[in-house]
């Protein structure tokens, strides 16, 4: 048992989501040490902003620095407090501020104790402080603060991160996965027609090349008399001749599919298209008439495909009113539209049938005997025409089928139709 993969549409749209969670993750990774590097830019210039009022004013070195203390002009009401750390020559810390954790002596290098240089260091709290130096004439001062705050807003953001990642992920997902069906829609609906068409004309050919075979074999096994040959050879014709026709029917589909630069559109005369028609059709059997206005009714399409189209509603209609049957063929204008109408007295189409009343091989009812492929190269011809289809019940008994299309204003002489031989 062969199991089914996933949909194409799956696969993509996978694919895709990984690539936007791998962008995701490293732009996530660049704002967070933008957001890192800009608070510690605050944190210096803070420090820095201390250090300066302190070398002018010595005695605010050992005051009590307290959080949101409103009269330190340094501090906003949320930050952490600055701490002060007086060093002189000799790298011994001689003042602080009330409350200051303690230097480690690694602090208190040459290395360390350099003019502006500023490091991140630990104190021995539960965050790292940010250190800032300014040398002093009497040594160098030292202004750190805690970078509790920092964290805590880095750890916010990355909480932030970690719970939407997956919810935009999930979003960009079914986002993509929808877009991918839309679009592949129409890949996989031709993929499965193609499927499809491909076992139906297999069907199809393979039942008159069989009796093809099966007659010349029992031609070729014993001697006959002439007219027994003559009956195998007019069987074998019969079949040719359908065999040809489902080839060129399915030739048709096939470059009509491929979407070809379509034949150059002329008036066409719906009038004269149907008095030709009935004229064509009376020998085949059922009674044929015509009911069409005076005057042309003109509409703008391919000769050659309007024809062809004709033939096709027309043959249908005979093939299943029968020998004794009645078509009828109705040409109307009815404000800016023009229809061709096309009625039968044979059984008529099924209501449940109608949906699939184009699709290719397929037969509405068992009379008849074409292949089922005049209706889908019909329904190809109005669609790339811009004409509507309407199927119904007609009051002769059986089926209606009707085409209408914008009426087109004349231009030049109508495209002459008579004389064209029928086409299913």
């Amino acid at each position: 048992m062969r199991v089914k993969g996933p949909s194409p549409a799956v696969r993509v749209a996978a694919v895709a989501t990984a690539a936007i969670a791998v962008v995701y993750v490293i732009g996530a990774v660049v704002l967070n040490l933008v957001a890192a590097g800009h608070m510690t830019a605050q944190n210096d210039d803070q420090l820095g902003d201390r250090l300066r009022v302190t070398r002018h004013d010595p005695g605010t070195l050992r005051q009590r620095v307290a959080r949101g203390d409103a009269n330190s002009s340094d501090l906003d009401a949320d930050g952490a407090p600055v701490f002060l750390w007086a060093v002189n020559e000799r790298r011994e810390v001689v003042a602080y501020s009330p409350g200051a954790p303690a230097l480690p002596p690694a602090l208190l290098t040459a290395a360390a104790l350099r003019d502006g240089k500023a490091v991140t260091a630990d104190l021995g709290g539960p965050a790292p402080y940010r250190l800032k130096v300014a040398q002093d004439r009497r040594g160098w001062l030292i202004a750190g603060q805690s970078l509790a705050g920092n964290r805590h807003t880095q750890n916010l953001m990355l909480d932030a991160e970690i719970i939407a990642g997956p919810f935009l992920l999930l979003a960009m997902f079914g986002g993509l996965l929808l877009v991918g069906l839309r679009a592949l829609a129409p890949v996989e609906q031709s993929r499965r027609r193609q499927v499809e068409f491909t076992a139906d004309a297999s069907h199809e050919l393979r039942t008159p090349l069989s009796v093809i075979r099966a007659e010349a074999d029992v031609a070729l096994s014993a001697p006959r008399e002439a007219g027994e040959y003559r009956d195998s050879l007019r069987r074998i014709q019969g079949e040719s001749q359908r065999l040809r026709q489902l080839v060129e029917d399915m030739l048709w589909l096939a470059r009509f599919d491929s979407k070809p630069p379509p034949p150059g559109s002329e008036p066409v005369d719906l009038a004269t298209l149907a008095q030709s028609c009935a004229d064509r059709f009376r020998a085949v059997g059922p009674a044929v008439t015509a009911e069409t206005p005076d005057g042309a009714v003109l509409i703008s399409a391919p000769p050659e495909w309007i024809d062809r189209l004709a033939g096709v509603l027309v043959d249908n209609a005979c093939r299943y009113a029968g020998p004794d049957g009645t078509v009828r063929i109705q040409v109307r204008a009815q404000g800016s539209r023009v229809s061709l109408t096309v009625e039968d007295s044979g059984p008529g189409i099924p209501e449940a049938e109608r949906p699939r009343l184009f699709d290719r091989f397929h037969r509405a009812t068992e009379h008849g005997s074409g292949a089922g492929l005049g209706l889908a190269i019909g329904d190809s011809i109005v669609r790339s025409t811009g004409g509507r289809w309407h199927v119904g019940d007609s009051p002769l008994g059986g089926a209606l089928m009707s085409v209408s299309w914008r009426h087109a204003q004349p231009a030049r002489a109508p495209a002459s139709l008579a004389g064209r031989s029928p086409q299913a």
